[in-house]
């Protein structure tokens, strides 16, 4: 390196000159992954193409010079909100694994208030049919006007499964009739972000994403 031998761990930059048993040896910069916020609305769907011509999220998506993007998740067609894309298969596995237990936020509206033992069920887990499932967090939102008879929530997951949300409250015997993701991980839908309209994350907090990933065991 840069004319002598270079030393076991010793690291090179952009500017270092490398060559391998004296031929020059190219060091390509490394490239930031790209992650896109998406407000999903209600009625589009998470997959490539349908065969019933319905839309889909990926008919929004900017075109990519080399690759493609890669939905992070999913949110079914009566859900809306936050949903990632990336053109990095590394980010969306870490961002999705179970094992990295990354959050994923909700306002949730049903009908009625939920009774105190409801609470503590969805806290302590409910039996689906593809497990025990349980919420990190879940508190009462405003109630909004007096004579709704609606009721939103916050609720906080720590992973994906298929219709969790609404599997959850089903459980109990209650209807979900609204569910917006507002959070998934360290990404927030940003306010004043329309519905089918994206916005892409700033480098820095990809970047220290990618950090907190690396660093969750």
């Amino acid at each position: 390196m840069n004319g002598r031998i270079a030393r076991l761990g010793e690291r090179a930059t952009a500017s270092d000159r490398i060559a391998v048993d004296g031929k020059p040896v190219a060091l390509r910069p490394a490239v930031m992954p790209r992650v896109l916020l998406y407000h999903k609305p209600v009625g589009e769907l998470v997959t490539r193409r349908d065969p019933a011509g319905r839309p889909t999220v990926f008919d929004r998506m900017p075109a990519l010079a080399r690759g493609r993007w890669i939905a992070v998740g999913r949110l079914d067609m009566n859900s809306a909100g936050l949903l990632l894309f990336t053109n990095a298969g590394e980010v969306a596995a870490r961002l999705m694994h179970p094992r990295y237990g990354v959050e994923r936020e909700y306002r949730v509206r049903v009908l009625g208030p939920l009774e105190d033992a409801e609470l503590r069920r969805l806290r302590a887990g409910v039996a689906l049919e593809d497990g025990i499932a349980r919420v990190r967090h879940i508190e009462p939102l405003a109630a909004g006007s007096p004579t709704s008879a609606n009721r939103w929530y916050r609720v906080v997951l720590a992973e994906g499964r298929k219709r969790e949300v609404r599997r959850l409250f089903e459980a109990l015997g209650r209807q979900v009739s609204r569910l917006v993701r507002v959070r998934f991980g360290p990404f927030a839908l940003p306010e004043g972000l329309a519905p089918g309209r994206w916005c892409e994350a700033d480098p820095a907090q990809v970047r220290r994403a990618l950090q907190a990933l690396r660093a969750t065991p």
